[in-house]
């Protein structure tokens, strides 16, 4: 499985940015599949090659995501915002959806 992960451009040159991750940690990243990039523009890197430009507010929420299942993998408690509803905060019938079954009937 490959996972996108948000970088921040720090400088670019063609073909090329210079980005960091959210761990600070800095690398050449591929940009010929992404329009033109500049400097502080947000990108989704999957194998050091830019896919997508980003909103900094999506950047955010996929970074958020990442930490919670950074957590779960250690076995720490996930509480956080993520980008998506997480199956612990949906209802009954939210869930049924997701699954193809027709919504719970309500008892009198």
């Amino acid at each position: 499985m490959c996972i996108g992960l948000p970088m921040h451009i720090l400088s670019v040159r063609p073909g090329a940015a210079l980005c960091s991750d959210r761990h600070g940690r800095q690398r050449w990243i591929d940009t010929t599949l992404v329009d033109a990039c500049a400097t502080g523009d947000w990108v989704l890197v999957f194998i050091d090659a830019a896919r997508e430009l980003l909103s900094p507010d999506r950047a955010a929420e996929i970074d958020a995501t990442l930490a919670l299942l950074d957590a779960a993998l250690l076995g720490e408690g996930a509480d956080g915002p993520a980008a998506f509803a997480l199956p612990s905060a949906m209802s009954a019938d939210h869930l049924s959806g997701l699954l193809g079954q027709p919504p719970s009937k309500e008892s009198p």
